[in-house]
């Protein structure tokens, strides 16, 4: 769910450089096969290490400080959690030209939550729900709150306010933007009210992995924190509708005001994206006018 500029960095990330990283810093390493992954995302660029290893290295200095928060806290919440998250192995230095630390993280089986791959949609929404109830649970205390380290998910939506505003004018006579407006200023109205919990922060298709047909793993923890969870949710619309959605809705037991923050984010990043203003590591625009039809739909039913 990450939104950024394209102004960031232009590194060169690639097999040599990798290769380069691995010979200098964890020779022990030097001598096993380097290719990318076949989902590598955009945020980092994230390469196999031989059979049983990954390399992911940041794509830009923004996400360059979520390296060393991952390295801390993935290691006590994956002690909590009901599936597997990633588990760093090691602690790359900046070097060979590449200006930011970077991770090496065990290899974890699987592939990303596309359709075709799930064999039961309604399943996999309780399966995940039940993962971010059981993340939310982790005691919190010195965890992460929101702010640049993972453009402010879990913080106030407020944030994304002039954003959202110049997207609605953008896209007015293109989608409903009188039911967006009340959408988004529902969602300003109110907060969490409750101690802050474990999120997150990038729950979609590509951050889950399956295996036979179920959720089997949740990776890429760069944007969590603690905080509100409302930013979780967003997956309610880019991913569940109908049953799959009511179970996921059941299954978290959280309440409305929640769920109309949700909608909020989930309305942002779809008409920023729709509106052409989310930068070039941003796609799915074609699916963005969906998500926000869903999300209109969905509003006036829990009106």
């Amino acid at each position: 769910m990450c939104a950024s500029n394209s102004s960031a960095e232009t590194i060169n990330i690639d097999q040599s450089l990798v290769r380069r990283l691995i010979a200098a810093q964890f020779p022990q390493w030097a001598d096993l096969a380097i290719k990318p992954v076949e989902f590598g995302g955009w945020d980092n660029r994230t390469f196999h290490l031989g059979d049983h290893m990954t390399v992911r290295l940041p794509s830009a200095k923004h996400y360059a400080e979520q390296v060393e928060k991952e390295q801390f806290w993935l290691p006590k919440l994956a002690r909590n959690l009901p599936l597997p998250i990633p588990e760093p192995l090691g602690l790359g230095k900046p070097g060979e030209g590449y200006p930011w630390h970077w991770s090496i993280y065990r290899w974890i089986d699987g592939g990303t939550a596309k359709f075709e791959r799930i064999a039961d949609l309604v399943q996999f929404a309780r399966a995940l729900a039940r993962f971010l109830k059981a993340l939310q649970a982790i005691d919190s205390a010195g965890g992460p709150l929101p702010g640049q380290h993972n453009f402010f998910r879990g913080g106030e939506l407020a944030v994304y306010d002039e954003q959202t505003q110049q997207a609605l004018k953008t896209l007015e006579g293109r989608i409903d933007t009188h039911i967006a407006r009340e959408i988004w200023e529902r969602a300003l109205k109110s907060e969490w009210q409750n101690p802050p919990v474990w999120f997150h922060g990038d729950v979609s298709w590509g951050n889950l992995l399956t295996s036979k047909g179920e959720l089997s793993a949740v990776i890429d923890f760069g944007t969590s924190g603690i905080g509100d969870p409302a930013c979780d949710l967003v997956i309610a619309w880019t991913m569940f509708r109908g049953e799959s959605r009511e179970m996921f809705r059941q299954e978290l037991t959280l309440d409305d005001a929640t769920w109309a923050r949700a909608r909020g984010w989930a309305l942002w990043k779809a008409m920023i994206i729709l509106a052409g203003m989310a930068g070039t590591n941003s796609p799915g625009g074609g699916s963005s006018r969906r998500v926000i039809d869903e999300i209109i739909a969905d509003h006036k039913f829990q009106r």
